[in-house]
């Protein structure tokens, strides 16, 4: 038999036991309680001065029984395993020991949030004690907001309710609901249900455990735009080559599938073609992996032409080899949450014209290209410095960008917000400027794809003169995502670059003390808040101090027949003056001490 859940502080046992029999109470379908059921109740919990609620299904059974307080009795919570349009199934009666059965707000609440098919209220009546009084309230449907809307009827006489048919309430208010969805689904575009799939190999191949990925692909699918029903993580020693999970697990997820109306599968993991068209034809829904999911946000947020152009050629080199055997269309491009986003094209496509988009994509970055080269070097000439952004993404690099240059860049607490670099100018202690630059956030397992793509981007940060990691501090697997964002800029060549490691959101750090008299102990780091605009004086005399471009006003004389090496100079650095004298070509120019040194042999010596 069942427990009794609750406050059992002070109830007798041979009590405890009366009530626990009432778990083999069976309520007629049509009835909402019977009478001795409802006085049974009210007298068990007057006698022991707590309010007694049963948790009741449709066909009469009583699963569940709680006991609370002398005031409130505790509601649990019952997991949505039906849809929307579906109420859960239970239906709440409790007793008030108050003299009135009208329902609290918290009543109304726990019937909204649970969807009980009704919520039900017992009591003596405080005017005449041998009156039993009932009240009820049910989901009468759902409002402009999407809101469940909950109507209350009574004080009702006990007999006055005993022949209602509580059967065809229930069905007649999901039928109103599904009615409403319904309408609701057509006028706007809701999220699609997707289930989430992992894999432990218990081999630790990766620095992320699988529940933390499988979490943070949770994040992945919010921000595309999903509802995640579920998630689920097999423990397999390898992946299966044709459904990269057991049989039975994807058996068990078209189970779920079907039951719960669920539309997509998302899998943690990058499928082959052959394992990805598998699982739809067991399944019967769509499926695609993390890096497809990734596709699709960065489909969301492209805003400029490059960003679009890089996007879609990330997501044809990704569809290319899916494309076998199957004869798609190009609406499968972004086709991950919605279809949305660059080339998501209705046109039936073969490889070969997939492949010549590809080439055609591949040269407008080329000329994008070479647009952002002509101005990197004249930055280059006229010897800008250059400060690069990086870090995991939602780290809050754009926000640290607005709070350092008193910008109004988009910056929202959501995965890859940012996809446009974008670069603003900086004001450094001692009347020095440099260049600030935003650029996308990374991830683990950042798709090669989006790596190869981006190519051109990402040169923002592999040609800046310093690198800002940007950490969040007070996130549980910061240093995993730490390591994530070196591995990147290895991978993109920029590991060798300078890198000042500024760790953020402070303000969100528990027993700050202790942790952050740690981290002050690393070299080259800073502790700051960019929300708060906390540590942003430290952050700019580090960026100074990191800075080796300290320009010092140099006089260079050429001889004539080192013009070359003289006209080499306008390449690389900025020109003050230049003479043409009887020995060679002065020329007054501002230098680096690493330029200088370069340069010694043509100095002249002022004293």
């Amino acid at each position: 038999m069942a427990e009794i859940q609750g406050n059992l502080k002070g109830i007798k046992d041979s009590v405890l036991e009366e009530i626990k029999a009432l778990y083999t109470e069976v309520i007629d379908q049509k009835q909402i309680i019977s009478s001795e059921l409802a006085m049974r109740l009210l007298e068990l919990s007057g006698r022991i001065g707590k309010e007694i609620s049963l948790y009741v299904t449709r066909s009469g059974e009583i699963k569940n029984i709680a006991i609370g307080t002398g005031e409130t009795v505790q509601l649990p919570e019952f997991s949505g395993r039906r849809g929307i349009n579906r109420l859960s199934g239970y239906r709440c009666i409790h007793t008030h020991l108050n003299g009135s059965s009208v329902l609290s707000g918290l009543d109304h609440s726990a019937l909204r949030n649970n969807k009980f098919d009704a919520m039900i209220a017992l009591s003596y009546d405080g005017q005449n004690e041998k009156q039993t009084l009932l009240s009820f309230a049910f989901i009468a449907g759902i409002d402009k907001d999407e809101h469940f809307i909950t109507n209350e009827f009574g004080p009702y006489k006990l007999p006055e309710v005993l022949e209602f048919n509580f059967t065809n309430l229930v069905l007649s208010i999901e039928k109103i609901l599904d009615k409403q969805i319904s309408v609701k689904k057509n006028l706007t575009t809701t999220a699609e249900k997707c289930v989430l799939i992992g894999m432990d190999t218990g081999r630790n191949l990766s620095l992320w455990s699988s529940e933390d990925s499988l979490e943070e692909l949770k994040q992945l699918a919010d921000t595309a735009g999903a509802l995640v029903i579920a998630k689920i993580i097999q423990k397999k020693a390898k992946p299966d080559p044709a459904f990269f999970i057991g049989k039975g697990k994807v058996e068990e997820i078209a189970h779920l599938v079907r039951e719960e109306d669920i539309e997509l599968c998302i899998f943690d993991d990058e499928l082959t073609p052959a394992q990805q068209r598998n699982l739809e034809m067991v399944i019967g829904a769509r499926v695609i992996d993390r890096t497809g999911l990734i596709l699709d946000i960065f489909a969301q947020r492209a805003r400029s032409n490059e960003g679009k152009l890089q996007v879609e050629l990330a997501q044809l080199q990704y569809t290319l080899p899916r494309l076998t055997g199957q004869g798609l269309s190009l609406s499968r491009l972004g086709g991950g949450i919605g279809t949305r986003g660059p080339g998501e094209t209705k046109l039936e496509v073969d490889k070969r014209r997939i492949r010549d988009r590809i080439a055609f994509i591949k040269e407008s970055v080329a000329k994008v290209k070479a647009v952002r080269d002509v101005h990197k070097a004249s930055r280059k000439k006229k010897r800008v410095i250059t400060v690069a952004l990086v870090g995991y993404t939602n780290a809050g690099k754009s926000t640290l960008l607005n709070t350092l240059t008193a910008s109004d860049i988009y910056a929202h607490d959501q995965l890859f917000a940012t996809l446009d670099p974008t670069t603003r100018k900086l004001a450094l202690p001692e009347k020095e400027e440099a260049i600030l630059t935003d650029t996308v956030g990374f991830i683990q397992r950042l798709p090669h794809q989006l790596v190869t793509a981006f190519k051109s981007t990402l040169e923002e940060v592999s040609d800046a003169d310093l690198l800002l990691h940007v950490v969040d501090l007070s996130h549980i697997n910061y240093r995993k995502q730490m390591d994530s964002v070196l591995s990147v800029l290895h991978e993109i060549g920029a590991a060798d670059k300078k890198i000042l490691t500024v760790y953020n959101k402070i303000d969100k750090v528990q027993d700050k003390e202790t942790f952050l008299a740690k981290l002050e102990r690393e070299e080259n780091s800073v502790l700051i808040s960019a929300k708060q605009a906390i540590g942003m004086e430290e952050l700019l005399n580090l960026i100074s101090e990191n800075l080796s471009f300290q320009f010092v006003e140099t006089r260079l004389l050429f001889p004539y027949d080192k013009a070359a090496k003289a006209a080499k100079l306008h390449d690389v650095a900025n020109i003050k003056d230049q003479k043409y004298l009887d020995n060679g070509i002065l020329i007054t120019v501002n230098l680096t001490a690493e330029q200088i040194d370069n340069y010694k042999e043509f100095l002249i010596n002022e004293g």
